[in-house]
């Protein structure tokens, strides 16, 4: 990525004195782009909450598992990353590509580290094209506008919402912002999503009191639902099988993967 691509005042926001999410995550599953604040708040909360290090790993394999079932199953062709975090292996657009080489992959986040590491992203097949753009969750309008610097949105679009949703505090503003972006996105288009819950048929007890520690120590503040509540996000859309389920599980195939607290679920705009 060029310097271009830099925001002014992007090094201003790098906070390596505090705990961040991308980070944090990437430590999870085994990556190296993190600080020693982030790997001790992430094994305080593995130690409060050790299925936490099950859903990252669970996390990224439905994203791969979505990615290619909508390339291969669905001829998806354009996706909308929006809040991508660090990037690792089998990225998106790697996926996609590797399917169909003119895949057209967009990434959103607003996390200077992540911004650092873009250019890693920005290396997809020629025949296809990927980019990143910086731009907050909370501003559809913006992620959108951009976007369409790259997508098509005149032809089917896969917006993946992977794990970011529990960063918008409040329900009904993170209803909203699904509702803008589905609104933009044609017929055939789909909405694939997780999300961390409470649910006890879950194992979601345990995230109440790592959620508070991290709120208390680290950043952006997160929060769980309840099913009910990730399943008012596909509103208007029809969800497809097996619909909203541990994310571990869906389409998993044979082998029975352990229960994770964290909802997933892919679905198509009518």
């Amino acid at each position: 990525m060029s310097e271009g691509h830099t925001p002014a005042g992007g090094r201003a926001r790098l906070n390596t004195g505090v705990a961040h999410n991308a980070r944090v995550w990437n430590y999870w599953i085994g990556g190296k782009d993190n600080y020693e604040v982030d790997q001790q708040v992430g094994e305080h909360v593995a130690g409060m909450f050790p299925l936490i290090r099950e859903i990252a790993r669970a996390d990224r394999w439905f994203l791969g598992r979505a990615v290619r079932f909508l390339a291969e199953e669905r001829g998806v062709r354009q996706f909308l990353d929006v809040g991508t975090g660090l990037p690792t292996a089998d990225n998106t657009h790697e996926i996609a590509q590797r399917i169909a080489p003119d895949s057209r992959i967009v990434y959103v986040d607003n996390d200077p580290i992540v911004l650092a590491h873009a250019r890693t992203l920005l290396t997809g097949t020629p025949e296809g094209a990927t980019d990143y753009i910086d731009a907050d969750v909370h501003d559809p309008e913006a992620i959108l506008g951009r976007a369409a610097a790259t997508l098509d949105f005149d032809r089917p679009v896969a917006v993946m919402m992977l794990g970011i949703l529990n960063f918008v505090l409040d329900v009904e503003a993170a209803r909203d912002i699904v509702r803008r972006i589905m609104a933009e996105v044609p017929s055939g288009s789909f909405l694939v999503l997780t999300h961390p819950t409470y649910d006890a048929e879950v194992g979601g007890e345990g995230q109440i009191p790592a959620m508070k520690f991290w709120n208390e120590n680290a950043t952006p503040p997160i929060t769980a639902r309840a099913g009910a509540e990730i399943a008012a996000f596909f509103e208007g859309l029809e969800l497809l099988e097996p619909g909203l389920v541990s994310c571990s599980r869906w389409r998993a195939g044979s082998g029975a993967p352990a229960v994770v607290p964290q909802y997933g679920a892919v679905a198509v705009k009518p």
